[in-house]
């Protein structure tokens, strides 16, 4: 039986840099390229030279593959195309190809605009990355070439997450990327077609922890807002990662409705805003119930969370503000 060779050029025993390099039946496939965010060194990005220290990367990949929008699985991606050298194709769901350039452009100028780092990618570069991408439909099988076919599954996680499912001959491999098997607010659950696949890549980030429910979590977690709104108090809230931001809105959304509150929510606008109107756009990526409430109301059309301003900070009175922090998520549930 021909070995299937599977090699990580990161998130190896680690948490950060997700990269993985497969060969199986002949083709080279690389499984998401993340940065590390605990890094600002030749660390931060994976070690492509593992591939070819001369040179292009195309002559020695036939696809690269982005299960999601998070930076730790799509940061370094222009990096790879644009500045190692890259010209191959390059998957991700429709979503994903949306949101991606987003957080990337975001990642580019708090590194390059506010921290003046060098040798560094480019607004440009992130452009010239997009446009080798070829977006994925879930359950679509796409002949990458006569050999070497795909499909997409959805995951959860985040809106547009996808596991892929990869065949070459009677070969075949399923990574997972980042999936949650519990539905939430916004998304359902991942699911896959039963298959036998010679190797399962799974993310293993919390394999071992065991967590209170979730439904302890939330309440406990509304309680605390709650009794500081009823003082009269300023709640802050950070968040680290784009999906969780979403789950959050629609958590206080709910209870805010519920509860009949009226001291205002405010989240940061810029980058969240721009993702809230992908989240609105791909609505059927979501789960059952938000789908069947859509023509009556948009979920992400929030009632009760407005843009901050920064002449609210002085405002008397109780407040939330939600404030998004991407470039220090390390990792995400």
């Amino acid at each position: 039986m021909p070995e299937i060779k599977v090699t990580p050029l990161g998130a190896g025993q680690d948490v950060g840099r997700s990269c993985i390099l497969v060969s199986i039946g002949g083709k080279n496939i690389m499984l998401d390229c993340g940065m590390h965010m605990g890094y600002n060194d030749d660390r931060r990005f994976p070690d492509f030279s593992y591939i070819t220290q001369n040179g292009r990367l195309t002559d020695f990949l036939d696809c690269v593959i982005i299960s999601h929008f998070h930076l730790d699985h799509c940061g370094a991606l222009p990096y790879m195309s644009e500045m190692v050298g890259y010209d191959g194709p390059i998957y991700m769901t429709h979503p994903t190809k949306a949101i991606c350039p987003i957080l990337l452009e975001d990642f580019r100028k708090i590194t390059v605009d506010k921290k003046g780092e060098t040798n560094f990618f480019t607004s440009q570069m992130i452009k010239d990355c997009m446009k080798k991408v070829v977006p994925l439909n879930l359950h679509q099988t796409v002949q990458v070439d006569d050999e070497l076919e795909i499909k997409a599954y959805y995951a959860g996680h985040v809106l547009g997450a996808a596991m892929v499912h990869i065949k070459v001959g009677s070969e075949s491999v399923v990574y997972t990327g980042d999936y949650n098997m519990t539905p939430d607010r916004h998304l359902g659950a991942a699911w896959i077609d039963k298959c036998r696949p010679d190797i399962l890549i799974s993310e293993s980030t919390y394999a071992t922890t065991i967590r209170d429910s979730k439904r302890c979590r939330e309440r406990d977690f509304l309680k605390k807002v709650h009794e500081s709104i009823e003082r009269g108090g300023k709640v802050l809230i950070p968040v680290f990662a784009l999906g969780r931001a979403q789950e959050l809105c629609i958590l206080l959304e709910t209870f805010w409705e519920r509860m009949n509150l009226k001291a205002p929510i405010y989240f940061s606008t810029g980058l969240t805003e721009k993702a809230n109107h992908y989240y609105k756009l791909f609505i059927t990526w979501t789960n059952q119930k938000i789908r069947k409430t859509f023509v009556q109301r948009n979920m992400f059309e929030f009632k009760h969370i407005k843009a901050f301003d920064r002449s609210y900070a002085d405002n008397p009175g109780p407040m939330v503000r939600l404030i998004f922090h991407p470039r220090v998520h390390v990792f995400d549930e």
